[in-house]
Parts: structure tokens; C-alpha cells; sequence
């Protein structure tokens, strides 16, 4: 049975529209390529391998399964690390403790991994409007390090569909750094986003590169586990994510 390759098709005309669609080649491992002027997108089909790529442009590594059921979340991202999107300065903005409510709504409309409460949440707001949140865990005490060495964890950031808000995850970090004092805050990016994480602009350091994941598809659904007798259609194998810690202490 052939693939359904609507998503992709709509994915090319919604660049299209934008002036941003180059090219597309379709590879025989069962991956499309498709070009714009910054990035490079690759869609892998079930069953295909995750390919090793060396581009000028920025690489993109997308799974079918996510691009069908997450299209306008993917599309957003995808526009966003082009450039295109309202542009708001984070000096324009209030930052704000953010309730779990509307925290936990953010994210299940804007971010591709959907929510996580975290335990502080804080929020960037344009024109009394929210525009970009990060969440926060709970400190972790290292007392391999220190009795008072606390570590907590960056576990969601994202900004509003079609708003660009420059400067503003710096803002946001320097917010709970002020109330909370900790000694380092770490963080992981998804390398099939980004093989170079923009926090390093601000003080991340690259710390190492986590293991591959790999997910289950069933019916065209995502699954991070399976009972062993479970069934599924094919597995998924990411490439992994990028660790970092900004070190405070």
C-alpha cells in the first residue's frame, strides 16, 4: 500500500505560497528531500533510516507520522527558524508568573511535544497578549557537588505561532534566575531540529549528545513504549537530543 503523501504536498504548496519552496527529490530509502533557501527538510516514509547529511543549509529531520497529526505545529516551527513571523523585541514585553492552566493550553496549541506542568512557568506578554513561555522544574540538590548546589531544568519553551520574539528565552531564563538563584540550569534540543542549539547564544554549553530514541507507530500513532506483546507498524529512531547546562555557580 502506497503512502499518503498529502501531508507532503501540502507542506510544498504552504512554502510555495511564501516564496520559500526550492526543490524536492525523492530519494530510493524512502525519504523525501525538500530544499528552501535556508533549510533542508528531510521526511522520512516508514520503514527509512535516519540519513547522515552535510548541508550549507540548516537540517530538518521529520517523520511522517509527525508531520500528518502535528501539520500546523510543523509548519509554524518551520516558518519560524526561516525568520517569518511577527516580530516583537523582548524589551517590548512583560514577563509573568504563568498559571498551569494557561501554561498547560500554550503549549498543547503551540509546542510540538505537547505540555508538561513543570513546577514554574513563565511567561512573555505583548500588548497584555502571551507570546512565548518557558517552564521550569523543580531544583534538584547535587549533593555530590554541594549541600546548596541546586540544578533545575528548562523542560518546555515556545513562542506564539507566527510571532518572533527576539531576545525572548534570554528574558525569560533571567526572570527565573533572579527569583530562584540556581546553579545551573540544563536543558535538552532536539537534534532533529537542531544539530547547534541557539542557547548557546546565551550561555548554554554544549555538554554532550543523549542516546537515540525510539517510538513505536501504530496506526499512524506515536507511542514512546509497548507491552512486550504488543503490536506495532514500524519504529522511529531519532537522533537523539543535544544536552546543555548554563552555569551559574
Amino acid at each position: 500500500m502506497c503512502e499518503d503523501l498529502s501531508a507532503v504536498e501540502r507542506l510544498i504548496d504552504d512554502l510555495s505560497l511564501e516564496n520559500l519552496y526550492e526543490r524536492s527529490e525523492h530519494l530510493p530509502d524512502g525519504c523525501l528531500k525538500i530544499y528552501t533557501s535556508k533549510l533542508l527538510i528531510i521526511i522520512y516514509l516508514p520503514h527509512s533510516n535516519r540519513l547522515e547529511i552535510e548541508d550549507d543549509r540548516k537540517v530538518i529531520h521529520l517523520d511522517i507520522d509527525n508531520l500528518n497529526h502535528y501539520y500546523q505545529k510543523v509548519l509554524q516551527r518551520i516558518k519560524g527558524l526561516i525568520g517569518l513571523g511577527k516580530r516583537v523585541f523582548a524589551r517590548q514585553t512583560v514577563v509573568a508568573r504563568v498559571d498551569k492552566r494557561v501554561s498547560t493550553e500554550f503549549l498543547e496549541e503551540y509546542h510540538l511535544n505537547g505540555p508538561l506542568p513543570g513546577k514554574y512557568r513563565y511567561g512573555l506578554f505583548y500588548q497584555g497578549e502571551l507570546v512565548s513561555l518557558a517552564v521550569f522544574s523543580g531544583a534538584r540538590v547535587m549533593r555530590k557537588i554541594s549541600d546548596d548546589y541546586r540544578s533545575f531544568e528548562l523542560i518546555r519553551f515556545c513562542n506564539k505561532a507566527d510571532y518572533l520574539v527576539v531576545g525572548g528565552i534570554s528574558k525569560l531564563v533571567k526572570a527565573f534566575v533572579q527569583e530562584f538563584k540556581p546553579s545551573d540550569i540544563m536543558t535538552y534540543a532536539d537534534r532533529d531540529w537542531s544539530q547547534k542549539s541557539s542557547l548557546e547564544a546565551i550561555g548554554f554549553v554544549d555538554e554532550s549528545v543523549t542516546d537515540v530514541q525510539t517510538f513505536y507507530i501504530r496506526n499512524g500513532v506515536r507511542l514512546s513504549s509497548l507491552e512486550s506483546k504488543e503490536e506495532y507498524d514500524y519504529l522511529v529512531k531519532n537522533n537523539g537530543s543535544i544536552k546543555l547546562k548554563l552555569y551559574l555557580s
